[in-house]
């Protein structure tokens, strides 16, 4: 004899997650819910919501990694689960972040014995490694002016005004001056000589860029270094160096090993890099690295035993996940140098790609460098009419995200548009990009200029009624303005940043 049974409302596991209550009801967003739901549900609702994300592939705007082997993505996964600052439960992980530390040390040029071990530390990405080093470089400057009895309340760190917003957090939060040497037409990188100009016996360093993300190209270490040399003798400072290179420390090293912008200069101190950018990893790893143990105070350096073992730590978090680790010693030994270099001379052949079909068009001045970090900076030659910021916000219509956004002072009335080229941006997504773009173009120049706009500005002030009738692209493109418009003025009344 069968026995039935009847199904009651809250057994959802017989029947899919779309039949359910379950996506009839509206959850709570900001408080936590009173009853639970089942896991096919919750896994349904939240993967729902995410479809409305970009697709990270086609966010142009970013230099953080994207892609990675399927191998690579398994070991993420398997180590998912270990808190890397355990170093005595997981010591093969240690190991392999102290073999990333000096293989990144050797790569720098890092003037090490045959058996010396590299001073550096893996961190949750470059803004953690920026303020590491920031905070060495204080301390030192603190130490040495207290044995001179001089007084030590007023630091300061020169940059170019280009520096990524880290530098300004650093500056901020620990209580540092920051002087920024400012920018001007045609010249968006810091300028050495100007910034040797502003140091002084309080600077406790000199930040260079080797990448600005505004147009990729590289700061010229070199001078700043052969400049601060002869200033350092005159004066009797030691004035140190640190080099940004967040984005370009994985690149210059495969495509430009001539360049001298590392350890190879005496007064460069320590390094930052972004694993997540062109170190190929998924987002959450960067790294620090110092020239030698004494450039690294070691009154900085905190020891702990309560997880099993003397262990030192120098990080600003304490727990952080394991996998971003892992992952990044799977691309140092499975690219190697050949492969590295490959992956670099790719990225660069796609931006001259991209380069010269944007220069085709026509309407195009190019703002970046063919040598550096590989993106396109562009501008409009004429944008009287519609500017970059109405071109971002077509092109998303295609899926593109691509920022626009204007220079830091003194050449804030350049506006740019910027596309990355990143491992995974193929050749064929560069010819399909200017494709589109030229599309964008075509539409804007259907659309009544912002002189007809202007003129019906000033009837209205006149008192005059003038009338333009909107096509029916430029109503389509009001409704998202409108939206965004609201969107911030509400930002802007609940606190919310």
């Amino acid at each position: 004899m069968v026995l039935s049974k009847t199904t009651s409302e809250s057994d959802v596991s017989v029947h899919c997650t779309f039949a359910s209550r379950y996506v009839r009801t509206s959850l709570p967003r900001f408080k936590i819910p009173e009853q639970s739901i089942p896991k096919e549900a919750a896994f349904q609702i939240i993967n729902d919501e995410l479809m409305l994300d970009g697709n990270p592939r086609l966010n142009l705007a970013s230099f953080v990694t994207t892609w990675m082997e399927p191998e690579c993505d398994k070991l993420i996964m398997s180590s998912v689960n270990k808190n890397y600052v355990d170093m005595d439960e997981y010591p093969v992980t240690t190991e392999l972040q102290n073999r990333c530390v000096n293989i990144i040390a050797h790569l720098f040029n890092a003037p090490l014995g045959e058996s010396e071990a590299a001073v550096g530390v893996g961190t949750v990405g470059s803004s953690e490694a920026i303020m590491l080093a920031g905070l060495a470089f204080k301390r030192k400057w603190q130490n040495k002016m207290k044995d001179q009895g001089k007084p030590f309340d007023k630091p300061n760190i020169v940059t170019g005004a280009n520096v990524q917003v880290c530098w300004k957090k650093f500056a901020r939060y620990f209580e540092v001056e920051l002087k920024e040497v400012k920018l001007r037409q045609d010249y968006y990188v810091m300028d050495p000589d100007k910034a040797v100009e502003m140091v002084d016996e309080n600077t406790i360093c000199v930040a260079a860029i080797l990448g600005s993300t505004l147009n990729g190209e590289y700061e010229d270490v070199k001078r700043l270094n052969d400049l601060l040399v002869q200033k350092n003798d005159k004066t009797g400072w030691d004035t140190p160096i640190h080099v940004d290179a967040a984005s370009g420390g994985f690149i210059a090293p495969f495509l430009s090993p001539e360049l001298e912008w590392d350890f190879r200069l005496s007064l460069v101190k320590s390094i930052n890099v972004s694993g997540h950018k062109y170190g190929l990893v998924y987002a959450g790893i960067g790294w620090a690295i110092w020239r030698s143990k004494d450039d690294l105070p070691e009154e900085l350096i905190f020891h702990i035993n309560y997880l099993g073992a003397d262990q030192p730590t120098f990080t600003l978090n304490f727990s952080k996940g394991s996998s971003q680790v892992i992952a990044q010693y799977y691309q140092l030994i499975r690219l190697g140098h050949e492969g590295y270099t490959n992956v670099m001379e790719n990225c660069k052949e796609n931006m001259l790609v991209l380069k010269d079909g944007l220069e085709k068009t026509g309407h195009f001045n190019i703002i970046s460098k063919d040598d550096g970090v590989p993106l396109v900076a562009f501008s409009l030659k004429d944008n009287s009419k519609h500017n970059e910021f109405e071109v971002s916000d077509l092109l998303r219509r295609y899926g593109w995200i691509v920022p626009a956004y204007t220079m830091p002072p003194d050449a804030q009335h350049v506006t740019v548009l910027r596309v990355v080229i990143r491992e995974d941006f193929s050749r064929t997504l560069a010819e399909r990009l200017v494709c589109d773009i030229q599309k964008v173009l075509h539409e804007l120049d259907s659309l009544p200029s912002k002189i007809v706009a202007k003129i019906a500005e000033e009837g209205e002030k006149n008192g005059s009624v003038i009338v333009i009738k909107k096509s029916a692209l430029e109503t389509q493109m009001e409704i998202p303005t409108i939206s965004r418009k609201f969107v911030m003025d509400k930002k802007k009344t609940n606190g919310v940043c």
